[in-house]
């Protein structure tokens, strides 16, 4: 006898790879008020340096965690396949690599490289967040680790979404500003389409199936937690925590606008 809502037996590969984009469908951050703010427009400079400050955190610490994931790896040919996503965020020499492009667009809308690369006026949720899926993929399963990466399969979509709804929007915006998410458009589906075949091939239980698409809704609550956290520090109710970084132009007001 089965438990209802349990299915009786595995799914196909092909089942399972619908699955897995039901998730991003309903739980990935393009959803997120936040997201839908920054992209309309409705942000000031100041939130805006806020999210960029904060998601400095994150693309930092993604070499860290495919770092782990790599030592992990039992045979050469994955960890062929997975070091090219350690290359594209730190570049395989000095001022190359994701990462720099992002201190790019860091200093575009106006933060200092030194005190983004401090990390001091970071909020304790960003942190606490990111720690965590750098804590699940280095204990975790293998195949947990790399279906919890699969929130690439989604990203293609939001980078448009962000690349042209701030370049309408904000002046301060430019495409070099911008140049970090170009790359992306490429280096994400190529990951994602690697990520999804090793899941789909090595999950054949209904045990691991469930174990992968949980790792998943994982990663997209990462991601959600940390524009709950943008959120409620600068848009409403715009509580700040002690420590944080406070935008000149920060007020804690939901219906302001961009400047």
């Amino acid at each position: 006898m089965t438990h209802i809502g349990r299915p009786e037996g595995p799914l196909s590969p092909e089942a399972l790879e619908a699955a897995l984009r039901r998730i991003g469908a309903e739980r990935y951050h393009n959803l997120h008020p936040f997201h839908k703010l920054l992209h309309a427009g409705r942000l000031r400079r100041g939130q805006v340096q806020a999210w960029a400050l904060n998601r400095y955190y994150y693309q930092s610490q993604i070499p860290v965690k495919d770092a782990f994931l790599l030592a992990r790896m039992p045979t050469a040919e994955l960890r062929r396949a997975w070091r090219t996503r350690i290359i594209d965020h730190d570049g395989d020499a000095p001022g190359t690599g994701g990462i720099v492009r992002w201190m790019k667009l860091a200093e575009g809308v106006g933060l200092a490289p030194d005190y983004v690369t401090s990390t001091e006026g970071l909020l304790a949720a960003t942190r606490f967040a990111v720690d965590a899926y750098v804590h699940f993929v280095r204990e975790r399963s293998l195949l947990e680790a790399i279906a919890s990466s699969l929130t690439e399969l989604f990203s293609p979509g939001i980078i448009a979404e962000r690349v042209s709804g701030m370049l309408a929007n904000y002046a301060f915006i430019t495409p070099e500003t911008l140049a970090y998410f170009t790359p992306r458009l490429t280096q994400a589906p190529r990951d994602a389409d690697f990520a999804l075949a090793y899941v789909k091939e090595n999950a054949r239980t209904v045990e691991d199936q469930a174990a992968a698409m949980a790792a998943l809704r994982f990663k997209c609550d990462v991601l959600w937690a940390q524009l709950d956290a943008l959120y409620f520090a600068y848009v409403f109710p715009g509580l700040v925590p002690p420590g944080a970084f406070v935008p000149e132009d920060h007020a804690a007001d939901p219906a302001a606008g961009a400047a």
